[in-house]
Order: structure tokens, then C-alpha cells, then sequence
């Protein structure tokens, strides 16, 4: 139930090179645009004539001020020196996409530079406990909307009564692990680890991680007694279109939490992403 805090060092040239190189060959942002429809109005009832989609002048645009360096340096928790090296480097035509669409500018660069950032430092990061209080109880116990629990896996022998999985059809991935969870003999208890700032997740350079289950075995019936395992899914949403869940930022948190837990960590504790439990068994046996 430790904290950990990360320290890292990298070759900054190297990271701003690669940023200026992915920016310059990958970065598109579209142009803002608006819809007109025209139709008539009876009493309450609005009838659609016709609808236009036009692409917003940038001239007319907003004059909403935005912290350009310092968004990105916040997205990407590097310096503002770092990002202000960067930004000076990529051609003029990509920085000048940021008027067309300042909001899907900041978000793409700082996406393009973080999946660089994830290749350069995490062959370097180390963990540390920190000095944060460990966690508690408490953070299985946030509250939940009422029409969840008729959504949630009832279950034996999970730490709540109710596992709250991120799929409710009977075989998606997470639904199916729980179930085997609570079967399975040599389980002795499990939990769905609650994420966000409140529950349990591990910082990385790249952004929090929270892995999806904490189990704990009977001692002799596997080769480790406790084991932090990840089930997502295959598709991550992001505003600005999909994300692989084989995105080089995933895999970067993934690999942080491998080195965490299976490297550095002493407390006994290992983890590995799994398909399921029957793969989770034989993963364990590897480590």
C-alpha cells in the first residue's frame, strides 16, 4: 500500500529533436467550423429546411488568450525552456496551424511529444517510496450513483460487495475475469482498483497509470502470493480521435509499472497485463 514517486534522467536534446521531427512529419490540426441551419418555427416544434457546414475564418476567430507554452509544458510536465526549444524548432507552417485550432493544437503536440518523451525516459526511470501517507481503506470506498449496482458483478470474494467492471455485457473481458476471480479456489481476495487522483495509481513521466486489479493468492498454491494485473480493453477514446492501447504511451506507463513492481519493488508484489485468469496463471509462472 506504499506511494511511490519517480525520479528520471534522459538527454533533453535528444527529446527536443525527436519532438521537432515528430511535430514537423505528423502533426495535422482541422480548421474550425460552424453549421448554420435554416428552417421555420411553430409554436414549439422547429422544422429543418437545410443545414451548412462552413470552416471558420481564422481572422474571425476568438479572441480567447491562450498560455501556449505553458499548456503544453503542463500536458507534458516538462520545463517551459523544453517547450519553448520545441516550438521554436518545428517549421512555421505547423506553427501556425495553432490559429487554426488553438485547443486541437495544444492537445496534438502535447500527444506527439509525450509519445517521445515515452521512448526516451523510461529505460531510465527509478522508484523511490515517498514520503505521501500510504493508502488506506478509504479509497474503496468512493461513492457511486445508485444505477451502477444494477450494473455491478455481485460478488464473494472481492474486498466490496460489488465490482464495479469497466464492460457489463456478460463476456466482456473484465466481466469474465471477476467471475473467474471469485471462483477460483486459490484466491483468497481481490479488488478492482478505483482510479483518479483519489484511488490508487502509479505516477509515470508519461501520466498516471492506474492498473485494474489487486489480487491476493493462498500461499503455496501459486508462485506469488500477490499480483497486480492489467485487463483493458483494446481501445482508448481520446477527444481528438482512437488510441491503440499498443499507442507508444501505454505501453511506456506499462512498462513503468513493470519495472516498479517486478524490478525495484521489495514487497513481494508482481505485475503483468493478462487476457484473462487462465493467462494470468500461466504469465505468473514467467516472472
Amino acid at each position: 500500500n506504499k506511494r511511490y514517486a519517480y525520479t528520471v534522467e534522459f538527454d533533453s536534446e535528444e527529446l527536443i529533436k525527436k519532438s521537432i521531427d515528430a511535430i514537423n512529419s505528423e502533426l495535422r490540426v482541422a480548421r474550425l467550423t460552424y453549421t448554420l441551419t435554416k428552417g421555420e418555427q411553430t409554436g414549439t416544434d422547429f422544422n429543418v429546411e437545410s443545414t451548412e457546414t462552413k470552416k471558420l475564418d481564422r481572422s474571425q476567430g476568438s479572441s480567447v488568450e491562450y498560455d501556449l507554452i505553458g499548456k503544453i509544458a503542463e500536458g507534458t510536465t516538462l520545463t517551459r525552456r523544453t517547450v519553448a526549444t520545441i516550438l521554436s524548432g518545428i517549421s512555421r507552417e505547423k506553427l501556425w496551424l495553432f490559429r487554426e485550432n488553438p485547443e486541437e493544437f495544444i492537445a496534438k503536440v502535447v500527444g506527439l511529444i509525450n509519445r517521445q518523451k515515452a521512448s526516451v525516459v523510461v529505460e531510465h526511470i527509478t522508484y523511490t517510496p515517498s514520503a505521501e501517507e500510504p493508502y488506506s481503506q478509504d479509497i474503496f470506498n468512493m461513492s457511486r450513483a445508485s444505477d451502477e449496482y444494477a450494473k455491478a458483478f455481485k460478488a464473494k470474494h472481492a474486498i466490496q460487495d460489488y465490482v464495479f467492471t469497466d464492460g457489463t455485457a456478460a463476456d466482456s473481458v473484465e466481466r469474465r475475469f471477476a467471475k473467474d476471480l471469485d471462483t477460483a479456489k486459490e484466491v483468497v481476495v481481490y479488488a478492482k482498483l478505483p482510479r483518479g487522483p483519489r484511488g490508487f495509481y502509479i505516477p509515470t513521466p508519461v501520466g498516471n497509470y492506474s492498473p485494474d486489479w489487486a489480487i491476493s493468492f493462498k500461499k503455496g498454491t501459486v508462485k506469488h502470493i500477490f499480483f497486480i494485473a492489467e485487463t483493458k480493453g483494446s481501445m482508448k477514446s481520446t477527444k481528438f480521435g482512437e488510441m491503440t492501447r499498443t499507442d507508444e504511451i501505454e505501453e511506456a506507463k506499462i512498462s513503468c509499472a513493470k519495472k516498479l513492481f517486478n524490478e525495484i519493488s521489495t514487497s513481494g508484489v508482481k505485475y503483468h497485463e493478462v487476457t484473462s485468469y487462465q493467462n494470468l496463471l500461466e504469465v505468473m509462472e514467467t516472472l
